[in-house]
């Protein structure tokens, strides 16, 4: 099941149009490629889109981006400038069907796939790299945070939106200047 763009990927597809520009891009859990394409658009130097589903990378391929099968950074092997993400981020829901959950459940409290991806992320990142990820209101952050501290990594809120029972913030995280 490939993720359409919806109110969390144009948020975070407008702050990708603002820092993409000359940066080499990693899309991180592509879904619909809307955020490679967007980064593409922007003049990127490179980009490539990650995936964990197989239908998503021939759903990519087809539309001229560069993909390639990998849960979370188990294939990546490169540094870059900038990394997105537009990560399944809710607690999960027993009433939602299997295949839904996929793409909208970030486990069962809605953080765990972040923590993963933060604690990976860092040695995937260039020195004055940023990573822009969108979370929801709904998305418990106390761990995230913990994460982040330990990590060194510092957190910008450069996009929200309310909407429906929610508010969507796009973060800016980058890491923190050594002293």
């Amino acid at each position: 099941m490939i993720y359409e763009p919806s109110e969390d990927s144009w948020l975070l597809e407008k702050e990708v149009r603002k820092y993409a520009k000359g940066k080499k891009v990693l899309d991180m859990g592509s879904g619909s490629g809307i955020q490679a394409a967007s980064a593409k658009e922007s003049w990127a130097k490179s980009v490539i889109a990650a995936d964990i589903d197989k239908d998503t990378l021939s759903y990519l391929k087809k539309k001229g981006i560069n993909a390639i099968h990998s849960n979370l950074f188990s294939k990546i092997k490169d540094k870059f400038d900038l990394i997105i993400f537009n990560p399944p981020y809710l607690p999960r829901d027993k009433r939602e069907d299997k295949e839904s959950s996929k793409i909208t459940s970030g486990g069962k409290e809605g953080d765990e796939v972040i923590v993963k991806f933060l604690n990976q992320a860092k040695s995937h990142l260039n020195k004055n790299g940023i990573i822009l990820m969108v979370l929801s209101s709904l998305t418990p952050q106390k761990r995230i945070e913990q994460v982040m501290k330990k990590l060194s990594f510092k957190k910008e809120i450069v996009a929200e939106k309310k909407i429906f029972m929610e508010t969507l913030y796009v973060w800016k995280i980058t890491l923190k200047a050594s002293i």
